[in-house]
């Protein structure tokens, strides 16, 4: 096992959230989803925290957002991404043979067959798109992974919450302190999170995508704050009116797996044409 990648999957992680998160209105059981044995995955979900709580501090965020939010790695039509995406599908997940464009669009369908607005659906296509990270080089733990804020003490409610122990941000007066660099209610935008995926692909789509929008697939994995409320003392007015947004997605993102693929030859067409409505031919990643 690659000591710098601990998850068996990417979507290993997503696994324990739906044991952490359990939806008490769906009938499904554990075993509708993906599914490991609970030993495994605990094993592999807390070294992968392990190695995600050590190395996430502020200054690795810099780091990551001036070696990547340039924009200079490759450049791609969505859905040539998406099947860029899907060179990562991994053997190992024992339960669903399931590619990434699957899951995103089980996620969508769930949305349309609501009767969403079309950005919306989008959105719940394009939601993990930012996961084209590991396939430039980046570890797991820097890609996928509950997300929290940097710059600021490290909340209790995070999972894993004693890995940060190895954190050097927490014997930095600077940033160890329950508002660190940060003012009260100052506001997300100016907040700097965790580097992964969700800010990776909001940073590439907030020029194109109305501001739910944005907020869903930046603060999707933030489930210290939109489960917990650890962080209420950051968010402003928007930030609460905007993270309704957030909880509805996040029904969709974790509870739509199914056995059951999507055909994606059928609904190719309708997605092609939603991503050239709010998206141009090409994107720089």
């Amino acid at each position: 096992m690659n000591s710098n990648n601990p998850l068996k999957s990417l979507d290993h992680w997503e696994d324990d959230l739906l044991e952490r998160y359990p939806e008490k209105k769906k009938s499904k059981k554990k075993d509708d989803f993906r599914n490991y044995t609970d030993s495994e995955r605990q094993k592999t979900v807390s070294e992968f925290y392990r190695l995600n709580h050590k190395f996430q501090t502020y200054e690795f965020v810099i780091k990551k957002e001036k070696e990547f939010l340039s924009f200079n790695k490759r450049k791609m039509k969505v859905w040539d991404a998406i099947d860029f995406l899907n060179t990562l599908v991994d053997d190992s997940d024992p339960d669903l043979d399931l590619d990434q464009t699957q899951h995103l669009l089980q996620t969508s369908e769930a949305i349309r067959n609501d009767g969403h607005e079309d950005w919306f659906i989008l959105t719940g296509f394009l939601h993990d798109l930012g996961k084209v990270l590991c396939l430039f080089g980046e570890p797991q733990w820097a890609v996928v992974g509950d997300t929290f804020p940097v710059g600021c003490r490290f909340s209790d409610s995070i999972v894993y919450p004693e890995f940060f122990n190895d954190n050097l941000d927490i014997h930095n007066e600077k940033y160890n302190s329950k508002l660190g660099i940060y003012n009260e209610n100052c506001g997300l935008e100016n907040v700097k999170m965790s580097w992964g995926h969700d800010e990776y692909l909001f940073q590439i789509l907030k020029p194109h995508l109305p501001l739910p929008a944005l907020y869903m697939i930046r603060y999707h994995s933030f489930y210290s704050q939109h489960r917990e409320n650890a962080y209420d003392f950051l968010l402003n007015d928007q930030d609460h009116e905007m993270f309704e947004w957030v909880k509805k997605f996040n029904q969709y993102d974790l509870y739509s797996k199914a056995p059951k693929p999507p055909n994606t030859k059928e609904l190719k067409p309708y997605y092609q044409d939603l991503i050239s409505k709010f998206l141009p031919e090409y994107i720089n990643f």
